[in-house]
């Protein structure tokens, strides 16, 4: 009896210092080069490396406590450190957003760096990307998880009714690592509907989706429920329309 105890004292103490372990950074890969395969009509209409105050201008949050700007190894990020703020939506969706305001794009790419901090979250380690925003509770977003599952892991379409996922293809997740940072670009065109998410992979998505309910929109990203940082950003397109000033009174 001793012996069994013994035994299930040590497995226990051995899971608890296994979890409590701080886990040792990943390798950094390579990360793919910006602006490829960008159309002709297409202008950079909006670009980010974080490195100064006035970029908080351009960006509304839905909690600005929540956010704050911050340098790694010379390398500067907007960074979500608190992953659930005081923001409710009127209907389910993500919590923390750092939406775009200073314009409104209708077709676009978006490229931009991420890292999820939140390294021992698991299933739905999550880092998200809004787009075709009219208001707090109607526009698009792609939820790049670990794991996929009906929420997760998927796009979603949020219209004045909780999220729901309508990707026709997704992967089965992704690999965050530790202090890794990932490309991520979105593609949108709104004449046929196609939304497609690429992750470090520029050739093959990981997620699309045809849907033509929103048009014109805000883009952003932020998380459901993590923590994670936003790197340097680009933000291709077509045409534009005004900023929206107070998007989450």
């Amino acid at each position: 009896m001793f012996k069994v105890l013994l035994v299930a004292f040590c497995s226990c103490l051995f899971a608890f210092i296994s979890c409590a372990s701080p886990l040792e950074p990943s390798e950094q890969h390579p990360l793919p080069p910006y602006g490829r395969n960008i159309p002709d009509d297409y202008a950079l209409l909006y670009a980010q490396d974080f490195s100064t105050e006035r970029v908080l201008e351009d960006f509304e949050m839905t909690d600005p406590s929540t956010w704050r700007l911050g340098t790694d190894n010379g390398d500067h990020f907007l960074e979500l450190f608190q992953g659930v703020g005081d923001y409710r939506p009127r209907v389910r969706s993500p919590r923390s957003i750092a939406l775009l305001t200073k314009v409104a794009v209708g077709d676009f790419i978006l490229e931009i760096d991420a890292e999820s901090t939140d390294i021992h979250d698991g299933a739905h380690r999550d880092v998200c990307f809004f787009f075709g925003a009219k208001d707090p509770s109607n526009f698009y977003y792609a939820h790049i998880a670990t794991k996929a599952d009906p929420n997760a892991h998927n796009i979603f379409l949020v219209n004045d009714a909780p999220r729901t996922n309508i990707a026709e293809q997704t992967t089965g997740g992704v690999e965050w690592g530790v202090g890794i940072r990932h490309r991520i670009r979105i593609e949108r065109t709104i004449e046929d509907g196609k939304i497609r998410v690429f992750f470090n992979d520029m050739a093959t998505p990981i997620m699309e989706a045809t849907h033509h309910h929103f048009d014109f929109g805000h883009v952003g990203f932020g998380s459901f429920d993590n923590i994670c940082r936003f790197y340097e950003m680009r933000l291709y397109a077509s045409s534009e329309a005004p900023r929206q000033d107070d998007f989450f009174q």
